[in-house]
């Protein structure tokens, strides 16, 4: 027996500890014991007379699914009202029909007045519908549900208050959702400012206090409230500078302003905040959100149960560092300000960031190595990651010097004049780069990204938002720490910012308001699943790296096996390794093709073979699933083509237009092949290793792009630049410009600037 507001009630005790609230997201997947509860904004039609039974539905199939998993679901549901004044409306309609049909004749019928329906008539009316139509939709998932009617004096009487505790416990225990609302047809009106006086007192005066003292009481472990609104703003919600706040903490409504309370129901916001914050103290988590709107109604309860980022959540741990919305501004600011400095000045930071790696190299490398023993410890990396995850001597020099690099190479990236018009007398327009605005790049196990990114962007004069895998997190925070020292030099700390959150990357893809571009750096899966999260904001990258080495029968004997060789072996785990070898029929049972073989033999590559080239073998390694598969290892594909024709009909229909090979001395067949190939990197005797941002003389890339628009192949500084116009006039109108005007346009092409020579 507990005690609460001095008055004991019975509790069951539940498979989770309860006492404390969630204090992340990311928890609240382990949620046992939830209360939904739907306001009448979320129940009722736009028109307030009538049940949105789509709306309804989906909600029913969420709760059932739920259920189903093994959680404990309970609904606190309005609309009986609204239901019983749909209900009462048809039978005044009917009535009034009838009575003016026989004294004043079908001509008067238009003039019917409605009556104004008081509301517990209403409710009385629509309690029996509202709870037959939630039956109809849970029986659809073979769930049973039971309707609870109470009132705010049934918390007031010890027995009463018992005998629910013990109802609802024994339907829980039987698998049954109970559904719970206030019995409107009886309930008093509310005493004035009797909501919510102390810690320990709470008045059911509507749904929203009634959510929470049930959720406290029967000890609950989530409570979500679902309106009309996304959640809480810290102004508004409609106003200019309204945002949504992502994580709310008890004390904060001080510094929130409360708009009118929804279209229909009891409770405002400030009601359902200061529910919220009981429930809050009473050990429930809670999340307010919209349960109205079309493209997230169907799956709005799911993806809170889920952490996915909705609504706004009550949390009594406030992190000690800023959330990732506000580190995306502060990138934003940081990254203005990084523009507008000299290109020398960003120049010298980059330079600054290459002396650290080296100068701090120790200490560099003894977080690598935590991460790697972290790793090796836990067993979750495949070889390949653990590849990309170490670091060396070695790897940070040639950081070192691919930085000073870009350095050196970005003096006049921001604010090149590439176009310049002479619109009309003293009217001249100029086209210039200028950055994108703020890049999002996502990570996995490679800390060499890091600087290599924040180069680019420093040099781009873009903010940088960096979210790196857990894997490398030592490694990360002292690499993102040196970025800031160096940019500290010239006062822009801030543009580069890394997020320690516990942030999902799909909420992160959300953020469409904050960020303007996002790179992912790592498996072919985790493009997928950006690309597919990714929510209004472009995404620069590639899903696969499925390359390409096509050897001519006019190859050189003393080429293909070293080009081979580096394409596979060199580093199978990068996505510009050879995944597929096509060989051309006629070199098939020769001394070249088993000089291909054999190096592959003695380099440990397992080989798959391609369909036609089974068909020619009598005893052939395995066929291989699928011929679009990027091995990512010491793995390949043979496959065998007729011509130089079907070796790129091959590319262009199992490749991922990544990067391509030809091996021949025939110059006409290489440039077939070179023109007809539609990769973002296409090469004539070559490995497909050259396609690196690196080795193209770019300093670093912050990824290989297969996109056709805006930038394609490895990714430097160019690709992270865009343009804007300038029109310099002098008092010009366009009406100047018209059949009877004084002006006529020129539009000459003036030479551009001599661009730095250094």
């Amino acid at each position: 027996i507990r005690c609460w507001s001095n008055i004991p009630f019975i509790t069951v005790p539940l498979s989770r500890a309860h006492g404390k609230s969630f204090a992340h997201r990311s928890e609240l997947k382990h949620a046992k014991r939830i209360v939904v509860k739907l306001g009448s904004a979320v129940v009722t039609r736009g028109d307030e007379c009538g049940l949105a039974l789509g709306r309804l539905a989906s909600i029913v199939e969420q709760v059932s699914m739920l259920q189903n998993q093994g959680r404990e679901m309970m609904i606190v549901t309005s609309g009986a009202v609204a239901f019983g004044k749909q209900r009462l409306r048809h039978e005044i309609l009917l009535s009034q029909s009838v009575r003016q049909a026989l004294h004043s004749g079908q001509s008067q019928l238009k003039d019917m007045a409605i009556p104004v329906l008081e509301a517990r008539a209403c409710a009385a009316a629509g309690q029996s519908g509202l709870m037959a139509l939630y039956e109809a939709m849970f029986t659809q998932y073979s769930i049973c549900a039971a309707q609870i009617l109470v009132t705010n004096l049934d918390f007031h009487d010890e027995q009463k208050r018992r005998n629910l505790n013990g109802t609802l416990h024994e339907l829980l225990r039987m698998n049954i959702v109970p559904i719970i609302n206030t019995n409107d047809a009886v309930v008093p009106p509310p005493e004035p400012n009797s909501d919510l006086q102390g810690v320990n007192v709470i008045s059911v005066k509507d749904n929203d206090s009634l959510a929470a003292r049930l959720a406290v009481e029967m000890k609950t472990d989530l409570l979500i409230v679902l309106s009309d609104v996304e959640g809480l703003f810290d102004s508004p919600p409609g106003s200019d500078d309204a945002k949504l706040i992502d994580i709310f903490y008890p004390g904060d409504q001080q510094s929130v302003t409360f708009g009118t309370k929804s279209r229909v129901g009891m409770g405002g916001m400030e009601a359902k905040v200061k529910a919220a914050l009981w429930a809050l103290q009473g050990g429930t988590s809670v999340v307010i959100a919209n349960g109205t709107h079309p493209k997230i109604s169907g799956h709005v309860i799911t993806d809170i149960v889920e952490g996915k980022k909705v609504g706004t959540f009550f949390s009594e741990v406030k992190p000690a560092g800023p959330t990732v919305e506000q580190q995306a501004e502060m990138s934003r600011a940081g990254g203005r300000t990084l523009a507008a400095l000299q290109p020398e000045q960003r120049a010298e930071i980059i330079y600054r960031l290459a002396d650290l790696l080296t100068d701090q190299r120790e200490e560099i490398l003894l977080a690598n190595k935590k991460d790697l023993e972290e790793a090796e410890t836990k067993g979750r990396l495949a070889l390949p990651l653990l590849k990309r995850l170490s670091l060396s001597t070695s790897k940070l020099n040639s950081l070192a010097i691919g930085l000073r690099q870009i350095a050196a190479s970005s003096q006049d990236s921001v604010g090149r004049v590439i176009r310049r018009t002479r619109i009309a007398k003293d009217l001249d327009l100029e086209q210039v780069t200028v950055p994108i605005g703020v890049l999002l790049v996502i990570f996995e196990s490679r800390p060499d990204c890091l600087p290599q990114v924040s180069a680019l962007a420093i040099a781009s004069g873009n903010g940088l938002l960096l979210k790196g895998g857990k894997e490398a997190a030592h490694s990360n925070q002292i690499l993102h720490h040196l970025t800031q020292e160096a940019l500290s030099i010239h006062g822009v700390r801030d543009a580069v910012q890394l997020v320690n959150t516990r942030e999902e990357v799909e909420d992160l893809c959300r953020l469409d308001k904050l960020i303007d571009l996002i790179i992912p750096r790592g498996s072919s899966q985790l493009v997928r699943n950006i690309q597919k999260a990714a929510k209004g904001i472009p995404v620069m990258g590639h899903s696969e790296g499925i390359c390409h080495v096509y050897v001519d029968t006019d190859a050189g004997v003393e080429k293909v096996t070293r080009i081979i060789r580096d394409s596979k072996c060199e580093y199978p785990a990068a996505c510009n390794a050879l995944e597929t070898l096509l060989i051309h029929r006629d070199l098939l049972r020769t001394p070249l093709f088993d000089q291909i073989i054999d190096m592959l033999r003695i380099e440990q590559v397992k080989i798959h073979a391609g369909p036609k080239f089974a068909s020619y073998l009598t005893f052939s390694p395995s066929e291989v699933k699928s011929l679009r598969t990027e091995y990512g290892d010491l793995e390949c594909c043979i496959e065998v083509v007729d011509s130089v024709q079907e070796a790129v009909e091959h590319i262009h229909k199992y490749g991922s237009s990544h990067t391509d090979v030809i091996i021949t001395e025939n110059e006409k067949t290489a440039e077939f092949f070179l023109q007809h190939v539609d990769s973002a990197c296409v090469f004539w005797n070559a490995s497909t290793r050259f396609s690196d941002g690196y080795r193209f003389g770019l300093g670093a890339e912050v990824g290989i792009s297969t996109s056709r628009i805006h930038a394609r192949g490895p990714v430097g500084i160019e690709g992270l630049l865009t343009t804007k116009w300038l029109l310099r006039g002098d008092n010009h109108v366009v009406s100047d410009f018209s059949e009877h005007g004084s002006m006529k346009y020129l539009h000459e092409n003036l030479p551009l600037p001599q661009r730095n020579a250094n």
